[in-house]
């Protein structure tokens, strides 16, 4: 058997340039010689890995749907007729291959056997066979364009050695312990002051990390003269943060808190410039260049997918990671320009991967415990009282009272809500940044009981929410519970605040998916930990059932409207079946079943990535 290619291999190969030379209309660059003249039956003759799934009748070839779709893309190619292959059955004579073409053989079954993998967008489905090649892109285009509005820019290796000098300075900032005080005095001046000392720590830093472009910044020039700079540092900060909400937990309210208090008019006019910069999104960065069309392009939905390994062999995996380098590269010798250069192309398609990625860590969790729910648990009778939803008010903390059917229905609509607020996050933090930074929307300082905190009006991201709220009210179709949203006031008293809230659902959901898949994983395979087998069949009888009792604690205890002083911080509200969940959190180590998270490598909800080391 041949060995497999390595990853270096696929990635550093050339059998793509050719491909790119003819839908360039490159007619005069020589073939490359393969080392092999022939292609295998049907297989496509450009990259010899895929299915055939097209002939076109000028070329008289067949070609996979990848191949065809870029040399095929301009000039006389583009007005080529081109029709479906119909799969015919294999003659018995033509069964006896070696052993290479029985590999190749036993790849594309399996690929035959899980069919096609549909990859929720939430607003469209993208259907891609792992084999063929085959992508589905109808919808893809008015999606990605409208999402591409909110979705940060990957930072540069400059950009992200400014990350760091800003993240220094404002890890030994003191501003919200200086600013965020009752006392007397001009507040203005206060504000003024700490600006002013932020800005010279971080010029600081510039100057002792490149002494060239720190040089810049304090030869014969005054503090206002500067603004860019600190414009563009803060804006990297702000794009950071949002992509990787589990990073800058300290530092990202320190400079929005800066930020906000240096929007006033007074503090504006002491310091001589604005400090806020819109956030490079992937959309104002391609229509600034004048090239927006880009992501009309059907080649971006094979640009920018998440190649995700489970459920697939090495060879699969090793095939789509080739076929989203060629459609990188041919999309970056396609729409390059003089004031386009193809490496802004490229962090532009790795963004809108990297929005795919966040989606999958944070989204998909909700859809992973919504599967669980419907999977494993009854609509309207429990399987035993062990496995029962149902919660009455002062039994184990709970402050609700539900019936078993009330239960589940109250726990799908929540993940539901959740994972549509997850979905369209990338929005809600631009909302959020609008609500936080608007001159004219003042906050005030006020005991919230949690210490003194900035409360102000958030009608950007109210205004979102309600509608995502309506929409998930009407998929559901029976409501449990109130529909209060807590914005602006004691619970949630700004825009920031619900933005960190939300960002934990997944850190919360995402450990419970992985002991479950743990216990599937000990399922499946026996010899992988016997020990740790065993000892779960000795305590709950079977792996079944131990991952029912676990779901069935967390499905009651996280949403029985515990964790708060009274009714109206918690309950059943939008903001209260949150705080429910962190109370849950906050009592594993005494449940029963927590040696079972132990086992998982389970360190804790905010441990390492996802809660594990």
């Amino acid at each position: 058997m041949p060995a497999a290619p390595t990853l270096n291999q696929i990635l550093n190969e050339e059998a793509g340039d050719d491909a790119l030379a003819l839908a360039f209309g490159e007619a005069d660059i020589p073939e490359k010689e393969s080392p092999e003249d022939s292609t295998p039956a049907g297989f496509c003759v450009e990259c010899k890995d895929q299915e055939a799934q097209v002939y076109c009748e000028q070329c008289q070839e067949d070609f996979c749907e990848v191949c065809s779709g870029m040399i095929h893309r301009t000039g006389g190619r583009k007005q080529h007729v081109q029709r479906s292959i119909q799969k015919k059955p294999i003659e018995s004579e033509k069964m006896e291959t070696d052993e290479q073409n029985e590999d190749e053989a036993a790849v594309a079954d399996n690929a035959d056997d899980r069919a096609e993998e549909v990859l929720d967008s939430g607003a469209f489905s993208v259907t891609f066979s792992a084999q063929s090649g085959k992508v589905e892109t109808e919808g893809f285009a008015e999606w990605i364009k409208e999402r591409a509005k909110y979705i940060p820019l990957r930072l540069t290796l400059k950009e992200r050695k400014y990350l760091r000098l800003l993240e220094a300075a404002l890890n030994v900032s003191e501003y919200t312990d200086k600013v965020d005080v009752l006392m007397y005095g001009d507040k203005t001046k206060r504000i003024v002051g700490q600006i002013k000392e932020l800005c010279a720590i971080l010029s600081g830093l510039v100057l002792a990390s490149d002494y060239k472009a720190g040089q810049k910044l304090f030869e014969d020039r005054e503090f206002g003269e500067n603004e860019e700079f600190y414009r563009r540092v803060f804006e990297i900060g702000r794009r950071h943060k949002i992509m990787n909400p589990e990073r800058m937990r300290n530092e990202y309210g320190k400079l929005m808190f800066m930020l906000q208090d240096a929007q006033t008019n007074e503090v504006k006019k002491v310091l001589g410039m604005d400090l806020v910069a819109p956030v490079k999104t992937v959309h104002s960065v391609l229509e600034a260049l004048d090239i927006g069309y880009l992501l009309e392009d059907e080649m971006v939905v094979v640009a920018t997918r998440e190649i995700v390994e489970r459920g697939k062999t090495r060879a699969q995996v090793q095939l789509e990671i080739k076929q989203k380098e060629r459609a990188v590269e041919y999309l970056c010798k396609a729409y390059a320009t003089n004031q386009c250069p193809a490496e802004v192309i490229r962090q532009c398609l790795y963004s809108i991967g990297d929005n795919h990625a966040y989606l999958r860590f944070t989204r998909d969790a909700c859809e992973r415990m919504r599967g669980y729910l419907s999977s494993w648990f009854e609509p309207k009778k429990a399987e035993s009282d062990d496995l029962s939803l149902a919660i009455f008010t002062g039994r184990s903390g709970a402050r609700l009272t539900h019936s078993h059917e009330s239960q589940y229905h109250y726990v799908t609509q929540t993940l539901t809500l959740w994972r549509e607020i997850l979905h369209d996050m990338f929005m809600l933090w631009h909302h959020a940044d609008g609500d936080l930074l608007d001159s004219r929307n003042t906050y005030r300082l006020k005991d919230t009981g949690q210490g003194l905190n900035r409360v102000q009006q958030c009608s950007r991201v109210s205004r979102t929410v309600h509608n995502i709220l309506y929409r998930t009210q009407k998929a559901v179709g029976r409501w449990v519970g109130s529909s209060m949203v807590h914005l602006g006031d004691r619970n949630v008293p700004n825009a920031l605040m619900f933005i960190d809230k939300y960002n934990q659902v997944a850190s919360i959901l995402n450990p419970v998916v992985r002991v479950i898949e743990f216990l599937e994983r000990l399922e499946s395979n026996p010899e992988r930990n016997p020990d740790a087998r065993e000892m779960v069949e000795r305590s709950y009888g079977s792996l079944e059932m131990a991952k029912k009792i676990i779901l069935a604690d967390f499905f009651r205890s996280a949403f029985d409207g515990s964790g708060a002083d009274n009714f109206f911080d918690a309950g059943s509200c939008i903001d209260g079946r949150l705080t429910s969940a962190w109370n849950w959190c906050s009592n594993i180590e005494k449940k029963s079943y927590f040696n079972v998270f132990l086992l998982s490598g389970f360190v804790g909800f905010n441990g390492g990535p996802e809660g594990y080391n």
